[in-house]
């Protein structure tokens, strides 16, 4: 039988993407307020469409772009300093999942260090920074706090998938270090571990256990006073892409 495909119900294809970085000490994503229905005025996740000439990172990377005024690297180029990582996190298709028609959403990761307040733009009347422990809380909001509402759509799940992803990536991989800038300190590291994962971290003993794995950090030959006291050791990321032994996150 020839393919016809009238025979089969439409549906499109959209882009989410799970912005992280952190903020003073504070793991914290990227949301934006929605400027049209469905879920008008409430914060979400940046994203949109994927138009038909185009491939699901070049749509990651335009609706990014068109939100926020923010930019991440193709993975598929040489990255720049303190470019962004980014990568498919997970394939979202709940038939009801989007209120206009059935919507299957392509979701990405994105990590970067300290990136600056974004601009809001495209189909979003604002843009924020706002820490994952909140934006996760949520779901039990209270009704007409516009702050305290839960995320539109299933962007709350997303969140919290890439979330666990980045917390578990940063055990068995070097990712930890997308979160800094290309030099620095093993406490400011620290600070990126503390943050993501949640806990406090011994300083001697996490010292002991990066310097100590091989291809994780390499001496970059200089030091830095910017966190006060006596000059720090400065760092860049080696070229290990997976840790041996791991760093194992502490039982909470």
């Amino acid at each position: 039988m020839p393919y016809d495909p009238s025979a089969f119900p439409p549906f499109a294809v959209t882009v989410d993407l799970v912005v992280l970085t952190v903020r003073r000490h504070a793991l914290c994503a990227l949301v934006v307020r929605r400027g049209e229905p469905p879920y008008q005025g409430r914060w979400a996740l940046p994203g949109g469409f994927v138009r038909a000439d185009e491939d699901l990172a070049g749509a990651a990377a335009r609706e990014l772009v068109e939100e926020t005024g923010l930019c991440v690297h193709d993975p598929g180029s040489p990255a720049p300093d303190n470019g962004a990582h980014l990568e498919q996190l997970a394939t979202y298709g709940d038939p009801k999942r989007d209120p206009r028609m059935r919507v299957v959403s392509v979701a990405h990761l994105a990590l970067s260090p300290d990136l600056p307040a974004p601009r809001a733009g495209g189909d979003a009347n604002s843009a924020r920074w706002a820490p994952v422990e909140s934006l996760l809380n949520q779901e039990n909001g209270a009704r007409g706090d516009e702050q305290a509402a839960p995320l539109a759509f299933d962007h709350a799940r997303i969140l919290a998938d890439g979330v666990e992803r980045a917390r578990s990536k940063i055990e068995y991989s070097s990712l930890a270090t997308a979160f800094c800038p290309p030099e620095f300190t093993v406490g400011e590291l620290r600070r990126v571990y503390e943050a993501v994962w949640g806990v406090a971290l011994d300083p001697r003993n996490f010292h002991r256990k990066v310097t100590g794995t091989p291809g994780f950090l390499v001496p970059s030959g200089g030091t830095t006073t910017r966190q006060g006291g006596r000059p720090a050791q400065l760092f860049r990321a080696g070229g290990a892409t997976l840790l041996n032994p791991p760093m194992l996150r502490p039982e909470v």
